[in-house]
């Protein structure tokens, strides 16, 4: 299977350089260069992942980011000229799967690619309904619903996918640093804050549902999903 990669860049050369190691990797690739072509071409072209740069003309990353989100869970990958904190968690809590810092070097980014493309596969060939259920909760991996006391709350991805990983391991006490890994599946540079972002915003969907269970934090170590034994 030859996958389908949308480059998403205001800079040309920077879209010719990829392109070139695309296709040399046995890639297709579309070319955008700015945020209203991205979203047109992200619904005509259909592909199977996107490097979306964060400064565009017309739409940024970010606004480009969730306008697909709305109707696609194609994998995305951000790529930044900036490297603060906020960028990085600002990108994840919009439904980014990783995001590239540039100068970036062309093997890491096929790697990247790659990994991405892996997870995304493996997920769905998993096919089943996969879901969770406790008192008042359901986590419905499959369709990536979270439903609260009986009502469907809309749940960015990530936020979705680490609190169905904590649900689906009761009482088990995760790092930062091994959710990072196991839920995001890359390594954020030593950077945990923004598993803490996404905690905090959990919270304000499930706290105080029931008794039956909690979101933990267990200090100095990480997180739990806690249930009554």
């Amino acid at each position: 299977m030859q996958y389908k990669i949308l480059i998403v860049d205001d800079d040309v050369n920077i879209c010719e350089l990829l392109r070139l190691y695309l296709e040399k990797n046995g890639f297709e690739s579309v070319v955008a260069n700015d945020g209203l072509k991205a979203v047109e071409y992200a619904s005509k072209y259909n592909p199977d992942l996107i490097l979306l740069d964060i400064m565009l003309p017309g739409l940024d990353g970010w606004q480009v980011c969730r306008e697909i989100r709305k109707t696609s869970e194609v994998p995305i990958i951000m790529l930044t000229a900036k490297g603060e904190t906020f960028d990085k968690i600002l990108g994840l809590e919009l439904g980014a799967d990783d995001y590239v810092t540039k100068p970036f070097d062309t093997k890491e980014i096929i790697a990247r690619i790659k990994a991405v493309l892996r997870r995304s596969s493996e997920k769905d060939k998993k096919g089943e309904t996969e879901e969770v259920k406790y008192d008042k909760l359901c986590i419905n991996i499959t369709n990536y619903e979270l439903v609260v006391d009986g009502n469907r709350i809309d749940t960015p991805p990530k936020e979705l996918e680490l609190i169905y990983h904590l649900a689906s391991n009761p009482n088990r006490v995760y790092t930062r640093d091994q959710l990072l890994d196991e839920v995001w599946g890359f390594d954020y540079y030593g950077d945990s804050r923004t598993v803490d972002v996404h905690v905090k915003r959990l919270r304000e969907k499930l706290e105080n549902v029931s008794d039956e269970w909690s979101l933990k934090t267990v200090w100095g170590v990480g997180y739990k999903f806690e249930t009554v034994k």
